[in-house]
């Protein structure tokens, strides 16, 4: 927990606002609205395909599944990862540009090995 508030900075204050680091602000643009929310909708659903691909390994792994339903889930998760590729690419993006940079807490997606 104390590392967690250690983390956690001040808000600046107004002389500091100026000299605020770009990268960590918000920038808002009326014209790439709809651009930007389906980059943000694009990165959760790959947020929680990586999450669901890890459970489904942790119950491989347990020996949760059979052979079948193992196939069945792999098949799958490969299925949800080629569309979303395809989605990324077809509006310019590639998977790593879904990877928000949260400051101090480092990015939000890990790295797949």
């Amino acid at each position: 927990m104390a590392r967690a508030f250690r983390l956690v900075q001040a808000p600046p204050t107004s002389r500091d606002a100026r000299a605020a680091d770009p990268a960590h602000r918000i920038h808002t643009d009326p014209d790439t609205v709809g651009e930007d929310l389906l980059k943000l909708v694009l990165t959760l659903i790959e947020l929680l395909r990586q999450l669901i691909e890890r459970q489904a390994l942790r119950r491989v792994d347990a020996g949760d599944l059979t052979d079948d339903q193992e196939e069945e889930l792999g098949a799958t998760l490969l299925a949800l990862h080629d569309s979303l590729a395809n989605l990324c690419a077809e509006h310019g993006y590639s998977l790593e540009d879904l990877n928000l940079d949260l400051g101090p807490l480092g990015t939000l997606l890990p790295r797949e090995d």
